[in-house]
């Protein structure tokens, strides 16, 4: 689950910072919450468009979403900035990396269409075993498909801030100054990780 927060090019990006660090430990202990990723974009920075919050959700039920959503804390959201449109997907995989000792400072979201013509079947198994489970640095990493849009979605936990160019994903990771590659999607700062029952979330192939 996901929502994205668009605000003005001219936003003071330190007050969703601010935002975070008083309010994001109140979902540490969240039922039914295996992860929160309390997300942020800058314009300008790591080829993002737009400042933007955009909180991503790994739910083991759907008690605990409806929960959230019909609760306070995402009332006090929607008064804050308008109700946003929320988007959910159905999990297909999650699977640990090997930084799991580290934190969790980056994020990746990728959004893939199904070609009309495709088998949904094959290319979910493509994409699950596409998975970055082996590079240096990842954390968590999930798929997903919105059945509506038939589309796929990649989402990864990063512990450092790592760059990878085309070359070092096929060899050795090297350290930088920004989030994960583009070939990964979207890229995000990891402001605050609520992980309440991640170690209960199954792993491996959801079907």
């Amino acid at each position: 689950m996901q929502y994205e927060i668009t605000l003005p090019a001219d936003y003071d990006m330190n007050i969703i910072r601010r935002r975070v660090a008083e309010r994001g430990h109140l979902l540490d202990d969240f039922p039914d919450l295996a992860v929160k990723a309390y997300l942020m974009r800058e314009r300008g920075h790591a080829d993002s468009p737009v400042n933007q919050y955009a909180p991503f959700y790994l739910w083991r039920a759907a008690q605990g979403m409806n929960r959230f959503l019909w609760g306070s804390g995402f009332h006090g959201l929607s008064r804050d900035f308008g109700r946003p449109r929320v988007r959910s997907w159905l999990g297909l995989a999650v699977e640990d990396g090997p930084a799991q000792a580290a934190a969790v400072t980056a994020a990746t979201r990728r959004l893939e269409p199904l070609a009309p013509d495709a088998d949904p079947a094959q290319e979910i198994e493509r994409a699950r075993r596409a998975l970055p489970v082996d590079l240096a640095g990842v954390h968590t990493t999930a798929l997903a498909i919105d059945t509506a849009r038939w589309e796929l979605l990649t989402f990864t936990l990063w512990s450092e801030h790592t760059l990878w160019s085309e070359h070092t994903l096929r060899s050795e990771h090297t350290l930088r100054s920004e989030p994960p590659v583009p070939e990964h999607g979207e890229r995000y700062q990891v402001l605050h990780l609520s992980r309440p029952e991640l170690a209960e979330l199954p792993r491996g192939r959801h079907w």
